[in-house]
């Protein structure tokens, strides 16, 4: 493959990462997409759909911890070739649940399997990327979501109208038995990887050499040792804070347009799609930008960081109180594209490379990602409750308000983005 070759390959991997990261979040979005459809057939209530997304999150939480630790153990490529095989095979299961219960147990199964994901790409990320370079490659990674759920809309929505939803759902599942056998045979650590350069080893390792951390830390960390730590609490509260708002986007977007704007199925396939594609463009640009700042304006890592994760922080409440006044379809679908690509911008899950070395990412990320994720399981209930009885506007209003909050804990607990700290 032309792709994969031995110049800046680490960009390859940095594009396969992307490529899991998308699987991940068009199998997970299939669901929201097939919601209205699924509901009507089968009889369906809100709080019924909320119950079975908040299952989901329940097991991802639990796991994500887990499976961090099991990376850390067994390395990234076994353990994100067992994640997406596994996570692939689940989500195809999906297409043959026909009750409330039967769709609880897929969801249960598929966020177990699929909480490697995010675990096993950062820890990927810190041993193929010099420091000033993963906020950038996490962008990629991260934009994988976004484009996932970007391609998710029109591709879900197209087989099932053709073929009905449950192929979509056996199609959206076999696509990760092709990036399976991609990564299987071209991902290796880049000390063991014949297809780089020894220029490239040398630019990926540079920083290792100057800090010097993995050769004097200890290989094995203790949770104690790490929730000790006021940095990693600092990279805990942007995934409290936010990956709620991140399940919000990947559950209820849909439903919100249909329930509020009064979209069709055939007319969120259509529309839908614009502002996942701006939360792609987002994480790309939250990592490109300070590297651009770095680069152009000899700035710090912590101010450029800090800077752009600011801008973010003010511009989503003013969309949101936007959004909270009666607009058109296309002007809210504009305002929801506008909070999502802030979210890019603000690269909440780059925080922990830019903290602590490689031998503690998936751990340190999978402790943040439970965390995260049993706050979500909390504003899941939450959610289908005021959906329910109320309306959006309590919602929007908690999203304007969580990234400044993660922000002020984030710079107050970790200090400076940039520095390496001991664990």
């Amino acid at each position: 493959m032309i792709l994969f070759n031995n110049k800046s390959f680490r960009w390859k991997i940095a594009i396969l990462l992307c490529f899991a990261s998308a699987l991940s979040y068009i199998d997970r979005s299939t669901l929201a997409i097939l919601a209205p459809t699924i509901q009507k057939e089968l009889h369906w209530s809100d709080i019924d759909y909320a119950n079975i997304t908040a299952l989901f999150v329940f097991s991802y939480t639990i796991m994500y911890a887990i499976s961090g630790r099991i990376i850390d153990r067994i390395g990234t490529r076994k353990g994100f070739a067992y994640s997406v095989g596994s996570w692939s095979l689940v989500s195809l299961l999906h297409a043959f649940a026909n009750s409330v219960g039967q769709f609880s147990i897929a969801r249960f199964f598929l966020g177990v399997t699929e909480s490697g994901n995010f675990p096993a790409g950062i820890k990927s990320i810190s041993e193929w990327f010099p420091l000033k370079e993963r906020a950038l490659a996490v962008g990629f990674f991260s934009a994988g979501s976004a484009i996932g759920a970007t391609i998710a809309v029109p591709l879900v929505t197209f087989v099932a109208l053709a073929w009905g939803w449950r192929m979509a759902f056996v199609v959206t599942g076999a696509i990760g038995f092709v990036w399976l056998l991609v990564w299987l045979k071209y991902y290796y650590l880049p000390e063991h990887n014949t297809r780089i350069s020894e220029e490239e080893k040398a630019l990926i390792i540079k920083d290792e050499r100057v800090m010097d951390t993995d050769q004097l830390l200890p290989k094995s960390i203790s949770i104690k040792r790490i929730l000790s730590k006021k940095e990693s609490w600092g990279c805990f509260s942007a995934r409290i804070f936010i990956d709620p708002v991140v399940y919000f986007f990947i559950f209820w977007i849909p439903k919100y347009l249909h329930d509020v704007q009064g979209l069709s199925t055939a007319e969120i396939g259509i529309t839908a799609w614009l502002p996942y594609a701006a939360m792609g463009i987002g994480t790309i640009l939250g990592g490109w930008l300070p590297k651009r700042l770095i680069e152009r304006k000899n700035w710090s890592l912590n101010k450029s960081r800090k800077t752009i994760m600011l801008i973010a922080s003010i511009a989503i409440p003013i969309f949101c109180f936007a959004l909270t006044i009666q607009v058109s379809n296309i002007a809210a679908i504009l305002l929801i594209s506008g909070i999502m690509l802030s979210h890019g911008l603000w690269s909440n899950i780059t925080l922990t490379t830019e903290v602590y070395p490689k031998h503690v990412q998936a751990t340190v990320t999978g402790i943040g990602g439970t965390l995260g994720g049993l706050m979500s399981v909390i504003t899941q209930k939450l959610i289908g409750i005021t959906v329910g009885s109320h309306s959006y506007l309590p919602i929007f209003i908690f999203i304007g308000s969580a990234y400044l909050v993660a922000f002020l804990l984030v710079h107050f607990l970790i200090g400076k983005i940039g520095t390496i700290h001991k664990i």
